[in-house]
């Protein structure tokens, strides 16, 4: 069956910002790769750009990956205040969708505080600190 893993541009804080990500959900980075770690004669990598982030992978639960990367200078910026769509967790229990819902909304702006729904789920919306919106879910049936 197939699975959706999210991927998610940044300006330079994709490092910063998947560490937070990485103490909300636990686990071990996957890949973390430095735009220095691909230069070569055809692939030049500005000095103040070597240390951001071409790839990094968080894995989340056991079949899906949360991914990212900083955008070059030279491509532009990613617009932070555009609506990227929303990233849906779908959690075990009440309790992990608690622990989630917290420790991800932690300094960002909450939509819809975490409780029950009228669809009858355990649900929560919020835009990260980042600018990045979720969701998270738990169905009580």
């Amino acid at each position: 069956m197939a699975s959706i893993n999210p991927h998610i541009n940044f300006n330079g804080n994709a490092e910063e910002a998947f560490n937070f990500y990485k103490s909300a959900f636990g686990g071990e980075f996957a890949a973390v790769i430095r735009f220095k770690d691909i230069a070569n004669e055809d692939f030049q990598v500005a000095e103040k750009e070597e240390n951001k982030i071409m790839h990094i992978a968080l894995p989340i639960g056991k079949s899906s990956m949360l991914m990212a990367n900083d955008v070059p200078e030279s491509l532009g910026r990613t617009n932070e205040n555009e609506n990227r769509s929303k990233i849906v967790i779908t959690a075990e229990s009440k309790e992990e969708a608690d622990k989630l819902f917290n420790g991800l909304s932690a300094g960002g702006q909450i939509e819809m505080p975490i409780g029950d729904s009228p669809w009858g789920s355990y649900f929560g919306m919020f835009r990260d600190k980042y600018g990045i919106e979720w969701m998270v879910d738990f169905s009580l049936k």
